[in-house]
C-alpha cells in the first residue's frame, strides 16, 4: 500500500519537473550589443620610387603606379588615397634644384588626375564604403634638361 500512496507523490515531482523545463527553455530575453568597426587599411604599391628617363630632344617621361587599396569603412564613409613627393626631385647628375613638373593620369574607378608639387599631398583616387580597390596612375615628368631623374612617393590611405 505504501507503494500506491508514494506513486502520486513521485508523479507529482516529475510534472513539476516537466514545467519548470519547459519554462526554462522558452524563456527569451534582450541583449543590447554594440559593435565598434575601425578602418584597417591595406595599401600595396608596385613603386616607392619613380624612375624617368628623358631623352634627348624630348621633354618628358613616364612611369606607371599600380595599386590595390582596402579598408573597412561604413557604406556612406569617404574613403581617400593621397600621394605625395616625399623628398625633393633629383636630376640629372643628382642635382636637387631641378626645374621639372609632374601630372598624373588616373586609371580605374574613383582614380583621379591632377598634379604633383613638393609642397603637398594630392588626392590620387576617392570612393565611398570599404572594401578593395584596384588602379594605376601614369606619372608624368616634364623637363627641358635630358637625363635621368628620380621621385621618391609617399601614399596614404585613410577617411577624412
Amino acid at each position: 500500500m505504501r507503494l500506491a500512496v508514494g506513486l502520486p507523490a513521485v508523479l507529482f515531482v516529475f510534472a513539476l519537473a516537466d514545467t519548470a523545463a519547459a519554462q526554462h527553455l522558452h524563456a527569451t530575453t534582450t541583449v543590447a550589443a554594440t559593435a565598434s568597426v575601425a578602418p584597417r587599411p591595406t595599401l600595396t604599391v608596385s613603386s616607392h620610387v619613380l624612375q624617368f628617363r628623358i631623352e634627348p630632344g624630348t621633354t618628358q617621361a613616364e612611369a606607371v603606379i599600380e595599386f590595390t587599396a582596402a579598408m573597412r569603412a561604413r557604406p556612406d564613409a569617404e574613403v581617400v588615397l593621397t600621394i605625395e613627393v616625399a623628398k625633393a626631385i633629383q636630376g640629372p647628375g643628382g642635382a636637387a634644384d631641378v626645374d621639372a613638373a609632374l601630372t598624373f593620369t588616373g586609371e580605374g574607378a574613383g582614380v583621379q588626375s591632377g598634379s604633383l608639387d613638393t609642397t603637398r599631398s594630392v588626392v590620387a583616387a576617392r570612393w565611398s564604403g570599404g572594401g578593395q580597390r584596384r588602379g594605376r596612375l601614369v606619372v608624368t615628368l616634364r623637363a627641358a634638361a635630358p637625363g635621368d631623374y628620380t621621385v621618391p612617393i609617399s601614399y596614404f590611405l585613410g577617411t577624412p
